[in-house]
Formats: C-alpha cells, sequence, structure tokens
C-alpha cells in the first residue's frame, strides 16, 4: 500500500475489533492518496463519504472514523517519509 511493503509493516499487526471500521475504511482508502512534487501529500477526503456509504456505515459513526482516518494518514505520511 503506497509504497509500503510487507516489511515495512513489520510482519503484520493484530487489529482490535474496536478498530476494525476505522481500519477497513483506511484500507478501502488505499489509492485514493493525493501525489504532489515529494511524494504523498494525504488522502483525497472527497472520496470519504462515498466509501463510508458504500460501507454501510450509519452516518452518526462518520465523525468519529474520519478522526481516525486522520490518525492513520499521519503515520503513515510519516512512515512514508522516513
Amino acid at each position: 500500500m503506497a509504497g509500503l511493503t510487507e516489511d515495512d509493516l513489520g510482519g503484520g499487526a493484530e487489529i482490535w475489533p474496536e478498530n476494525l471500521r476505522s481500519y477497513e475504511l483506511f484500507n478501502a482508502l488505499a489509492t485514493q492518496w493525493r501525489i504532489g512534487m515529494g511524494g504523498q501529500a494525504g488522502l483525497d477526503y472527497n472520496v470519504v463519504p462515498v466509501v463510508l456509504r458504500l460501507q454501510g456505515v450509519p452516518r452518526a459513526e462518520w465523525p468519529e472514523l474520519f478522526a481516525d482516518v486522520r490518525v492513520m494518514e499521519a503515520a503513515a505520511l510519516q512512515a512514508m517519509r522516513e
């Protein structure tokens, strides 16, 4: 995903049940990175509502999931820049 290999991920990770929906959203956005002159600049937030609807996520959960994705996005950008 976005230039990361299995080795970058340390052989996988356990996903806690309470984080699964956030992970699934982030994973569904894997092809939605905005690319600039310096590489990945961030996710294209325009597609987030579309993906949430397709995943059948109740609208009341959207703000929390979006906040979770932003945390994962920041961590991914930091890892990609290292």
